[in-house]
Formats: structure tokens, sequence, C-alpha cells
């Protein structure tokens, strides 16, 4: 099973989303992220958080439409992202892709990265998907498709990642060790259409910025 969550961060290109879309078995949104379901014209299967930065129109129109809403208390516990994860994860899939993860707020875009690793411990595939980035969270191997010049950036989420293979980029790896007190794996680039991420222990963020193809 293949779950999108929605979040209430930037998205760009609309029609990106719409030829993307079809792929999903369950959506998921966490708070403001209806206004992108409303945008795309899609009724999520459940709708999760507090509802203040959700407009009263996209709550109205989403209701109507047979949406669940989940409502939560302002003052809680967890963010309305990480309540989005938990219900995800109880579903059991195989991979959880987040839109609208990545924004102006550095603090909950980073906060969101972390949070998802919660999913990644339970062999779930996680990535935060957007026309200009996706940001896979890595536990193991990753094979990447892309474009010559793409960018690829490695970030350490533990103290360090070891065993560490990077194929099809212009600064390759071979088992190596890379310290997460100071990231050294930004800035990659893809030679070709492939490339191959290998780690044996720790967890990396991967970020892939696409460059559109000539």
């Amino acid at each position: 099973m293949n779950v999108l969550i929605l979040a209430n961060g930037q998205y760009g290109d609309i029609q990106w989303y719409r030829e993307r879309i079809s792929v999903f078995s369950k959506i998921i949104c966490a708070d403001g992220g209806t206004r992108l379901a409303c945008l795309l014209g899609i009724v999520p299967d459940l709708v999760v958080g507090d509802m203040d930065s959700t407009d009263r129109q996209d709550r109205r129109t989403l209701e109507e439409a047979g949406a669940q809403f989940i409502i939560y208390p302002r003052e809680k516990d967890l963010s309305d992202i990480q309540i989005a994860f938990e219900q995800a994860r109880s579903l059991k899939p195989s991979s959880v892709t987040v839109w609208g993860g990545t924004g102006d707020r550095l603090d909950h875009t980073l906060s969101t990265i972390l949070n998802a690793f919660h999913l990644v411990q339970d062999n779930i595939d996680v990535c935060l998907d957007s026309p200009e980035v996706t940001i896979h969270l890595v536990k193991g191997n990753l094979k990447l498709s892309g474009n010559p010049g793409d960018t690829v950036s490695l970030i350490v989420i533990d103290q360090a990642a070891t065993g560490v293979t990077l194929e099809g980029l212009h600064y390759p790896l071979n088992n190596a060790a890379l310290d997460g007190t100071w990231q050294s794996g930004i800035s990659n680039v893809m030679t070709g259409k492939d490339a191959l991420i290998e780690v044996k222990t720790g967890h990396t963020a991967v970020f892939h910025y696409h460059v559109p193809a000539r």
C-alpha cells in the first residue's frame, strides 16, 4: 500500500501533483494540507489536526464530499504531521510519500524529516517529494533515477554512517564512514541517469534536486 500525506508546506507546480496522484492507495491530510486537496479536486480518506491552518470553506467542501475528520485540540503533545505519520503507520503501508513537507519554516522541515524516521524503523519507505527536490529517508540501499547534472546531497542523521558506497555520482565512495557531526556528503552530482547509494549502518537523508531532461 502506498500512502500519501498532504502537509501544510510549499508546493509549486500543481500540475506536477495532478500527474502523480493516481498511484496512491490512501490519502491523509495533515491540517492545512486540505488546501492542496481542494486545489487538486480530490477527497482525502482522512484529515487530522487541530484545524488552525485549514480554510473554513475547504473544510466544508471536504466534509460534504465525505472526508473523515479527526480533530485535536490546539494544545497537544504531537504536531499535526506526527499525527498523520501515526495514522499512516497504522495502515501498515509499504511506502509513505509526503507532499508539502518542506517550506519557509526550517524547523518544521527538519522536524518532519526526523519524525519520518520512526516509519523508516518499521521498514517503510518514506520520502518528501516535490517538483524541485525529493528527500529520501534511507536505512540501507537506495537506487536513484534522474538526469546527468542532478545534485545529490547525503546528510547523516545519526552520529555516523558506515559502509557508505556511492556509485553513478561525480564523487564516488567505497565502504566509507561519514561523521554526522561534520557533514561532508553535500553537492554531489549524478553522472548518468542512475545512481546507487548503499549504507550499511546508520540513517541518512538523501536530497535529490531535479534538473529538467534535455
